[in-house]
């Protein structure tokens, strides 16, 4: 029963990871390649920096709280390529992916993963707002 129980737990936060995968990715192919540049004001990062940061936060949320292992913040070099930047945030995705379909979450795990999530949806909806700035209509959010 308990197994079954963590199956369940673990189909569920699949779902809800593909569902960020598929409109994460839709948010990110929506901004024409010469676009990746863009930024709104001058103080905030631009397009493909924003992404590079969400592909980057995954990375470090997923090793520091859904994996427990201590990670210091240490961004790799900015990607710039609209192409490079898309296949990286599916790697980290893929990567994550892998971990929940490999491990038994125990509750801190689970709970890191959300904050995986928020940590994406909080940058996602700032890369959003750039498309509307771009007049690009963003991809309708599904869930």
């Amino acid at each position: 029963m308990k197994e079954q129980l963590l199956s369940t737990a673990n189909e569920q936060l699949l779902s809800t990871l593909e569902t960020s995968r598929d409109y994460t990715l839709a948010v990110a192919e929506a901004m024409p390649q010469g676009d990746y540049s863009f930024k709104p004001v001058e103080t905030v990062w631009n397009f493909g920096e924003l992404l590079n940061h969400i592909t980057y936060g995954i990375e470090w949320w997923e090793a520091n709280y859904v994996k427990a292992i201590k990670t210091d913040w240490a961004p790799p070099a900015v990607k710039h390529g609209k192409e490079e930047i898309i296949a990286d945030l599916k790697k980290a995705y893929d990567a994550l992916e892998s971990t929940i379909n490999s491990t038994r979450l125990n509750p801190d795990a689970i709970k890191g993963f959300y904050a995986t999530l928020d940590h994406i949806t909080h940058h996602r909806g700032q890369a959003t707002i750039y498309l509307k700035c771009k007049g690009i209509v963003p991809p309708e959010y599904v869930y």
